[in-house]
């Protein structure tokens, strides 16, 4: 069976990129060599030195391995239907108002 990787990313402001994978959409906040990531599965820090490939990352979420009862997403069941298109509608609302903000600041200067 073949492996197919479904993947784009699209650059909506200097410092800011929209994610689109399999998985579901998340946005990207920084500079070469740090930045944030926040998608489905959490928040993701990413620090590196450019041009070297060391970097160190650390997760904040549902899959990170922090949480010691039972996870919330097994507790809160799975998103489906309605509920996973208004989760992915929140974020690429915010992805928009990143960008409009990024804009705004942009033209004022």
């Amino acid at each position: 069976m073949a492996y197919v990787r479904l993947f784009r990313r699209v650059r909506l402001a200097p410092g800011v990129t929209l994610n689109l994978a399999k998985h579901g959409p998340s946005v990207s906040f920084g500079v070469r060599g740090a930045h944030l990531t926040v998608g489905r599965s959490g928040i993701r820090k990413t620090v590196g030195i450019p041009g070297t490939g060391l970097f160190a990352t650390s997760t904040r979420g549902w899959y990170s391995g922090v949480h010691t009862g039972q996870p919330f997403h097994e507790a809160a069941g799975k998103l489906t239907g309605w509920r996973r298109f208004g989760h992915d509608l929140l974020l690429i609302g915010l992805a928009w108002l990143a960008l409009i903000i990024t804009v705004w600041i942009l033209t004022a200067l």
